[in-house]
This record gives structure tokens, C-alpha cells and sequence, in this order.
């Protein structure tokens, strides 16, 4: 019993440093989400003024065209994790980026975290590059540039015009997440659209100097900067949402597990005490009974004298 009470001990201790560990990683899970949260909210005030940019654009020189190319190359890009604890959240970008119709034939696809990297190859993607995911919120703008310049170089190596699809996790109502695949270039029809028809606020009227294809290029590539810039933002605040859950589910059941722990070693601990109480009683009668009989051997021997 007592090498029982023993191993329940050592089990105990060893679930109290895990559940150190899981805590650890939860908080770690919360202190690195604000930052990059912080950052999403930031980049969207450029992003407007992007758009804007745009809509002068359109209110000068009329509606922002951009036919589709059935010949273009989709550049697909998916945001995973380079670290785990965070359930199925890569395999579930990667299911749906598979089922996505520009997936389906030849593309161009980079990936961010090796995680995610895994989880492709497991759909049966082959990826062009992997980068990993910026270790803090001061990495965001450099992964965005770098992601930028690829997908300059993939138009450059091809010759022809590229498509660009991003796929990551985004947050939704009632603190839930899922998978998204969105085309980011060419521009939403809806999107430009809404450019051409909105009023101008603005009291004073657009005006610049610049020819209207360098100036929409030079839009362009601040827009892909932003929505890159954006969207891995967004994606590391769903990382690090989804492994606190799953934190947070394994705290509970290392709770529950210790809970069951100390109630065995309590259980265990008295009957340890109780086989010991039952050994010294007995011990005290066997020692009653020895010290009895020498007494009862004279008594006898008197009376056969008398």
C-alpha cells in the first residue's frame, strides 16, 4: 500500500507541473494575441486611406477595370503556425484551400509556418516556399514586403498576369473561427463598385499629377500590402485564440485528473494508516497474551502444590 500511495504521489506532482506548463501557455496564448489585434486595428486605417486613394482615382478618371484573365496564375497563399497546441487549426486553412477551384489546376502557393507546410502536403499541395511566422507584432510589416516582393518575382518569372488568393482563420461571432479563402486581386467587382458609386465627402475635389497607371500601381501595391499585412495579423490573433482554447480544455482535464488523484492518494493514505493502527493493535493483544500466560503457568503450579 505504501509504494501505492507512493506512485500516487509522484503522479500528483508530475500532473501539478503540467498543469504549470498549460497555464504558462494560456497566458502566453493571451499576452500574444493584443499585440497583433492591436496591429490589425492599425493597418486599417491605411487600408482606408488606400481606398480612397481609389475612389479619386475612379471619380477622375472613371471606373477601375480589371478584367479577369482566364489565363492568369493563381498565386495562392495560406497563413498557418509554425508551433502546435492549437488543435486542427492548420489541417482545417488546408482542407479549405484544397477545395478551393484555384487550387485545383496549377498554382503558385506559398505557405507561412511549417505547421502549415505539413498540414498542405497532407491535401496533397505542393508548396513553392515556406516562411515563417513573425516571432512578434514588429515582424508583421517585413513578412507583408516579403510576400509582396514574391509575388512580384512569380509575375516576373511567368510573364503573364497572376490572381491572388489568400487563406487563413478568421474570428466570427460568438468568439468562433473558421477557415476563409479570399481572392484579394484582381479587386472584388462588389468592392470597386462601391468605390465608383460612393459619394465623394471630401469639401475640396481629388487632384494629383502622377499618370493615372502609375498612380493605380502604386495604389495597388499598398492595398496588397495592407491586405497581406492584415490578414496575418488576423491569422496569428486565431492562433493564438484557438491554442488558449484548447489551453483551457486541458487545464479542465487536468483539474478533473488531480481532483481524482487526491481522492485516491486520500483514500490510499487511509488505509495506510488504518492497516498500521490494525498491525500495532494486534501487536499490543499478541504482547497482552505473552505477558498473560507466565502468570497463569504459576497460578496453576500453586494449586497442585496445594
Amino acid at each position: 500500500m505504501s509504494q501505492t500511495l507512493e506512485a500516487l504521489t509522484q503522479r500528483a506532482a508530475t500532473m501539478q507541473g503540467i498543469r504549470g506548463i498549460v497555464h504558462t501557455m494560456k497566458t502566453l496564448s493571451v499576452v500574444n494575441a493584443h499585440p497583433y489585434e492591436q496591429a490589425a486595428q492599425a493597418i486599417e486605417g491605411w487600408r482606408h486611406s488606400v481606398l480612397d486613394g481609389l475612389q479619386a482615382l475612379a471619380r477622375m478618371h472613371g471606373p477601375l477595370s480589371q478584367p479577369a484573365d482566364a489565363g492568369a496564375l493563381p498565386v495562392l497563399i495560406a497563413f498557418g503556425s509554425d508551433q502546435g497546441l492549437c488543435g486542427n487549426y492548420n489541417e482545417i486553412v488546408a482542407e479549405a484551400l484544397a477545395e478551393h477551384p484555384a487550387a485545383q489546376g496549377e498554382a503558385h502557393i506559398l505557405c507561412i509556418g511549417a505547421q502549415m507546410e505539413d498540414a498542405l502536403h497532407g491535401v496533397g499541395l505542393r508548396t513553392q516556399a515556406t516562411l515563417m511566422t513573425p516571432a512578434s507584432a514588429d515582424g508583421l510589416g517585413r513578412l507583408a514586403s516579403e510576400l509582396v516582393t514574391r509575388i512580384d518575382a512569380a509575375r516576373a518569372a511567368t510573364r503573364q498576369e497572376i490572381t491572388v488568393t489568400l487563406a487563413f482563420t478568421e474570428r466570427a461571432a460568438h468568439g468562433e473561427q473558421g477557415a476563409v479563402v479570399r481572392q484579394i486581386l484582381p479587386l472584388d467587382p462588389a468592392l470597386v463598385r462601391d468605390l465608383t458609386d460612393r459619394p465623394w465627402t471630401s469639401r475640396s475635389l481629388p487632384y494629383f499629377d502622377l499618370p493615372p497607371r502609375v498612380l493605380l500601381s502604386a495604389l495597388m501595391r499598398n492595398y496588397l500590402f495592407a491586405s497581406l499585412f492584415r490578414v496575418t495579423a488576423e491569422a496569428l490573433v486565431t492562433e493564438n485564440a484557438a491554442r488558449l482554447a484548447r489551453m483551457q480544455q486541458a487545464e479542465k482535464s487536468i483539474d478533473e485528473r488531480l481532483e481524482e488523484l487526491t481522492s485516491q492518494t486520500r483514500t490510499a493514505r487511509q488505509s495506510a494508516i488504518t492497516e498500521e493502527l490494525l498491525d500495532v493493535i494486534a501487536g499490543f493483544e499478541a504482547l497482552k497474551k505473552r505477558r498473560a500466560r507466565p502468570n497463569d503457568a504459576q497460578s496453576s503450579a500453586t494449586d497442585v502444590e496445594a
